[in-house]
């Protein structure tokens, strides 16, 4: 089995071929942020990757802190590369060879990883996968509903 959870594929980037898809300049602003002052960026960046920017969010200042620390171990040019790999990399042609009961979990408040351009997508190309939406969860639904997905992937 596999089990995506708040994934990127099938791929991010605006394109001619994914004219849904995030435009690059959103790509260009992270590269900036992570070069200019990326210890900011990522204070920055937790606000929505958490949905803390949203109404009867409860999101700890630990929780962020810790999305801030993990962010700042990395190495700056390992994640400016990683840019590019997330947001460039179209895996439709792998999605369609997966042959192996594929369970996909995304937030559909994903403000980071949108779920229209990512999950909804993936579950078409997969064969025989399985789409669970959490409803009002963020990009970090698995760090916030631990708990449930455990359940769901045991389930399956």
């Amino acid at each position: 089995m596999a089990v995506l959870i708040g994934a990127v594929p099938p791929v991010m980037v605006k394109s001619d071929t994914n004219p849904g898809g995030t435009p690059m300049e959103a790509f260009d602003g992270i590269r900036a942020g992570v070069l200019a002052d990326r210890s900011q960026f990522y204070r920055d960046l937790a606000i929505p990757f958490y949905g803390a920017n949203r109404d009867g969010a409860k999101v700890s200042e630990g929780l962020r802190d810790s999305f801030w620390l993990q962010n700042m171990i990395g190495g700056r040019k390992n994640e400016y590369d990683c840019i590019k790999a997330f947001s460039e990399t179209d895996f439709t042609e792998d999605l369609k060879k997966l042959d192996v009961p594929t369970l996909i979990l995304h937030g559909d408040d994903d403000q980071i990883v949108p779920i229209d351009d990512s999950a909804r997508l993936t579950a078409k190309l997969v064969k025989d996968a399985k789409l669970v939406v959490y409803e009002g969860a963020p990009a970090t639904a698995l760090t916030q509903y631990t708990p449930g997905m455990n359940r769901r992937v045991r389930a399956q």
